[in-house]
Formats: C-alpha cells, structure tokens, sequence
C-alpha cells in the first residue's frame, strides 16, 4: 500500500458529461493521511451532522484501511441519467454493461419521456440485459404504482425499482401492489440509525452506500442488519472515493446483483492514472491491489480554481472534522488547511 507522506487538502471541481442530479460540476475534496487517501464530497444541500459522516469514511480510508476482500471483482451496473433516449442507448452501449440503472421522476410530468427511455435501454441491453429504475423518492404511492406499470410494460420487465416512495409505509404499499422488487436506498442512509429501520416488509433489496454512512465497516454492519440482498452504489465519487465502495462490495460475503459503481464515467476526467480508475471494463470492476493515489498531473487539472468555492469547501471540512465522533482521529492539519 502507497501511503501519504505529507497531509493534503485538495479541494477539486470536476465537470460532467450529462446533468446527474441536477448539478454538471462535481466538487469535493481529497484528502491524505497516514495510510493513504480518501474524499469528502457531501452535496452542499447537506447538513454539517450528514457531512460528518461522509467524512468519517475518509478517516477510515486514510487512517485504517479497509477490511480484506473476499472476491477480486465486481459486476455493475452501467447508470443513464434523465437524457433523452438516444443518448441513453448510447451510454448504455458504450458501457459494456449487461445491467442499466435508469433516473426517472427527474421532473414532475416526466413519465412519458421516462418510458420512452427505458425503451430505449431495452432495446440497446437486447433481451436478456437487466434494468432498474430509480425514482429518488419522488413519487407518492399512487404515483409509484401508476408508473411502474408504464415502467415495467416498457422494460419487458424490471429487476427493481429504487426508493420510489419517500416512507418506509409507502415502499410497503407499493411493494403489495405492483409484481416488481422494491429496493431501498434513502430510506436506510438517512435514517437516525440505519442499522433499525423496519425493512421486511417495504423491500426486496437493500442498497447500501458506505461514503453516506461513514465507512466500510459501518456499512457491513448496516448490510447485515436489513437482512436482505444488498447492491453496493456509488456516492458520485471520484476513484479515490469510489475505492471505499468498491472495498465494501469486495467485503460482503454475497453479492447477488450488479453494484451502482460505474459512476466515474459520468466524469469528464478522473484523478488517478487511466490504468488506475476505477471504471467497468465488460461490466466489471476489478479490486484494486492497493488504494489508488492521485496523479499530480490529473490533480492540477481539476483543482479548484474559484477561491471562494475553495474557501467553502475548507470551512466546511473543518466542521466536519470537529462534528466527528473522535475527532481527534483525523489528522489535526485538515482542521486549518
């Protein structure tokens, strides 16, 4: 393993290749420690308490490591964003991937375009190809049921439908009334502690983000509490965050289906070496031997340039650090850098 002889603070800002959750500018920091690197990058619409856990999986990552793998590699899922069906077919073919995960409900009224994209994965997959959708909880149960059914007439046939309902009592009811798994993903990360929320009768799949919940081993507890199939997915990291993510798939002793992982595709560039980033090739990604370290060249190509972005990102580190359980645990030069 590489380690980080000297502490950094890297705040980073990356462009995308098609809007993903609203935003085509991805910003964040890299961090190192003793034991190497990791990533900061909670949305800046979450609170200090949330971003302290974001953090807490950087600790880990530059601290302690991660747990032993137990499989050298993982399937994933190729990701379509809310884009129009011929740039959906697109990516999808691009992706080398035999699963596609779908963004639906970008926009209230989306429906008709949300069919007419999964349409169009399907036709790209071919028949035996897997896809699910992922609603981000926009939709009331109502809602859901109505339009899964488009969704699912559209796809042949669905693997999952991710968090389409906000509550966990709505997950249930829809869970009862259309003939689709229900996977659960907000439901379990934001909630006051994810290692107890009711699940058995709400979901087929739990999905589990270990950036969200403070690290790989938090996360392996957390998966083992749903009692339930669990798909590891992305946090819209770079390789040096999505690393944890691919730890914690590594760790789980089953892996039924496709991880959410292939998400650095959605980047314009990565911040490692080309031979070192984490993207799917046939679907797979391998474990890596050792952490990835950035790349000088690939880091001053995406450091932050707007001061008072840079500024922002620093401050809010520096809570982060001081909301941490032990903050003590973190290097001492991130609180001031």
């Amino acid at each position: 393993m590489q380690a980080a002889t000297d502490v950094q603070v890297v705040p980073y800002a990356i462009g995308m290749t098609d809007r993903f959750r609203g935003i085509t500018v991805r910003e964040g920091v890299l961090l190192s420690g003793p034991r190497g690197w990791g990533e900061f990058c909670p949305f800046p619409e979450y609170d200090d308490v949330v971003a302290s856990r974001w953090l807490a999986t950087a600790v880990e990552a530059c601290t302690v490591g991660w747990p032993d793998p137990v499989r050298e590699a993982i399937p994933v899922n190729c990701i379509v964003p809310a884009v129009s069906p011929e740039r959906a077919a697109e990516l999808v073919l691009a992706s080398g991937c035999a699963t596609a995960k779908v963004k639906v409900a970008d926009r209230p009224d989306s429906l008709a375009e949300d069919v007419a994209r999964v349409e169009a994965v399907r036709s790209a997959l071919g028949p035996d190809g897997a896809i699910r959708v992922d609603a981000n909880t926009r939709w009331d149960a109502d809602q859901a049921v109505r339009a899964l059914r488009h969704l699912i007439r559209a796809a042949g046939e669905l693997e999952y439908a991710e968090q389409p309902c906000r509550t966990v009592e709505e997950l249930a009811e829809v869970r009862r009334r259309v003939d689709v798994r229900i996977a659960a993903d907000e439901s379990i990360r934001q909630a006051a502690d994810p290692t107890r929320v009711p699940l058995a009768e709400a979901a087929d799949v739990a999905v589990i983000k270990c950036t969200p919940l403070g690290g790989v081993r938090r996360a392996l507890e957390v998966a083992e509490s749903t009692g339930l199939p669990c798909v590891v997915s992305s946090a819209l990291e770079t390789s040096i965050g999505l690393a944890a993510q691919v730890a914690l798939a590594a760790a789980l002793p089953e892996l039924p289906f496709a991880c959410g992982l292939g998400t650095v595709s959605l980047f314009v560039e990565d911040v490692v070496r080309p031979d070192d980033s984490l993207r799917p090739e046939r679907g797979f990604i391998r474990v890596p031997a050792s952490p990835p370290v950035p790349d000088p060249a690939a880091l001053a190509s995406v450091a932050m340039t707007d001061r008072a972005r840079r500024d922002w990102w620093r401050a809010r580190l520096a809570r982060a650090v001081e909301g941490l359980p032990d903050p003590a645990g973190a290097p001492s030069a991130w609180r001031s850098a």
